[in-house]
C-alpha cells in the first residue's frame, strides 16, 4: 500500500503574514543636495533657487525620495522645504535622510493601520527571507502589534520557525 503524503503546512491553522506582500511600489530616489551646492559644501541661495526652478521634476513621478546631503555643508531647513514644494505634487512621499529611512517611514504607517482583529487567538507565522528590503523595525512593530491579539507568534518558513510568543493560560 503507498503511504499517503500529507501536506501538513497547508492543514494548520498557521495564518502567516508576509510583511513583503505590503511593499509599496514605487522607485526610491536618492537626490543628494550636494551637487546642488557651490564646490559642495555652501548654499547659495540665489544659485539654488535657480537649479530649482529649471530642474524637471516630472521624473520623479510615483517615486520614494530621499533627501540628503552627502557633504558636510550645512543645509538650511528652508533648502528642504523648497525641494519639498516642488517634488509634492510628483512623489509618493519625501523624507529628509536615506534610503533606509524611506522604508522604516513606510512601514512605520503600514503597520500603524494594519487591523489585527483577524488575528485574535490565532497561530501567527511572520514570514522572514523577503527578496524587498523590508527594515528589521517594521518586524518588531508588527510583533508588538501582534502580542496583544495572537496566541502564539513564530517566525521564519512553515517548515522552520523560531517560536517568539505564546499566550500564558
Amino acid at each position: 500500500m503507498p503511504l499517503e503524503i500529507i501536506n501538513r503546512v497547508a492543514n494548520s491553522k498557521l495564518l502567516t503574514i508576509d510583511l513583503e506582500e505590503f511593499y509599496p511600489l514605487g522607485e526610491r530616489i536618492s537626490f543628494d543636495i550636494k551637487d546642488w551646492l557651490f564646490e559642495g559644501h555652501i548654499l547659495k541661495e540665489k544659485e539654488f533657487r535657480e537649479y530649482v526652478k529649471n530642474h524637471d521634476w516630472s521624473k520623479y513621478k510615483d517615486a520614494f525620495v530621499a533627501l540628503h546631503c552627502s557633504s558636510d555643508a550645512i543645509i538650511p531647513s528652508w533648502a528642504y522645504l523648497l525641494l519639498t514644494v516642488n517634488l509634492a505634487p510628483y512623489t509618493n512621499r519625501i523624507v529628509v535622510g536615506n534610503l533606509e529611512q524611506i522604508e522604516i517611514i513606510l512601514f512605520t504607517e503600514i503597520i500603524n493601520k494594519l487591523d489585527v482583529s483577524f488575528f485574535k487567538n490565532r497561530l501567527i507565522l511572520v514570514k522572514g527571507c523577503s527578496k524587498k528590503p523590508i527594515p528589521e523595525t517594521a518586524y518588531v512593530q508588527l510583533i508588538q502589534k501582534l502580542i496583544p491579539v495572537a496566541s502564539a507568534i513564530m517566525y521564519g518558513e512553515a517548515c522552520s520557525n523560531v517560536p517568539l510568543y505564546k499566550k500564558k493560560k
